[in-house]
């Protein structure tokens, strides 16, 4: 009897072990920081990661940089490709007003080849330059170390 009382235990601890192992892996997924470079002046960036926030359940820290050029650079976002905030989340380059099931796409998948997605200028529409229900066309692209490549197209 003691025997078998020892062994439910024992069974029981270690799937209490395993929940404790799975709710730490949800929680560090959960973690991912956010965090979105503007200039100080433009407010589409701030409606953009009210957005972000609501679309991928985090939440985006909001960095004011006096020279966006230059965070722009130290990432790698090609000057083509370019627009007015820039976020960075588990290692890659978020530039623009991508959609927030863009980004998780790019999260879910994470490809090796791709350091970031861009929307390039600031289309009418999209996350955060929406604008009395007028839409423009517009295309994700992801960049990387071999080239540009379309990521997702809306229209």
């Amino acid at each position: 009897m003691i025997g078998r009382i020892a062994k439910s235990f024992k069974d029981a601890s270690g799937a209490g072990l395993l929940l404790v192992s799975l709710a730490a892996c949800s929680t560090a997924a959960q973690a991912a920081t956010y965090t979105m470079y503007r200039d100080a002046g433009c407010g589409c960036c701030l409606k953009w990661a009210d957005h972000a926030e609501a679309g991928l359940d985090a939440t985006v820290k909001v960095e004011n940089a006096p020279n966006m050029q230059t965070v722009k650079d130290l990432h790698g976002v090609p000057v083509a490709l370019r627009s007015c905030h820039t976020m960075l989340v588990e290692g890659y380059v978020i530039e623009g007003h991508v959609p927030a099931e863009a980004v998780e796409k790019l999260l879910r998948e994470k490809p090796d080849d791709v350091t970031g997605i861009a929307v390039p200028g600031m289309p009418i529409g999209s996350p955060g330059m929406e604008q009395q229900g007028i839409k423009q066309p517009y295309q994700v692209i992801a960049f990387g170390p071999k080239g540009q490549r379309v990521f997702a197209n809306y229209n």
